[in-house]
C-alpha cells in the first residue's frame, strides 16, 4: 500500500513525490557566535516519535512544507506550507 501525503497546494499525492529535508529547528540570527551556528549545522538530536520536518514537494508544486509526523510509525498528523507556518509564528 502506498503512503500518501496531503499537500496543501496539490492535494493527496504519493510520498515518493516528496523529499525529506530534516527537522524544523530555529535558525540562529546572523549575529550569533560561531558555537551557535556549529550546533545548528552539525549537532542534531535524533528524537523518536512525533516531530516536525521540512519536506520538499519535488515532483509537484515544488513548495517547502512542514510535515508533522511520527518517525517511528510514519503516521502523518498534518502538513502546512513552510512559508505560511513561518509567518504564523512571528
Amino acid at each position: 500500500m502506498a503512503s500518501l501525503i496531503t499537500c496543501p497546494h496539490c492535494g493527496t499525492r504519493p510520498k515518493e513525490e516528496f523529499s525529506v529535508r530534516g527537522a524544523v529547528i530555529a535558525r540562529p540570527s546572523a549575529s550569533e557566535k560561531d558555537e551557535a551556528w556549529h550546533r545548528y549545522v552539525y549537532v542534531r538530536d535524533n528524537p523518536k516519535g512525533r516531530y516536525q520536518e521540512y519536506w520538499h514537494h519535488a515532483a509537484g508544486c515544488r513548495r517547502w512544507l512542514v510535515v508533522n509526523r511520527d518517525n517511528l510509525t510514519h503516521e502523518v498528523f498534518g502538513v502546512t506550507d513552510a512559508q505560511a507556518s513561518r509567518e504564523g509564528s512571528r
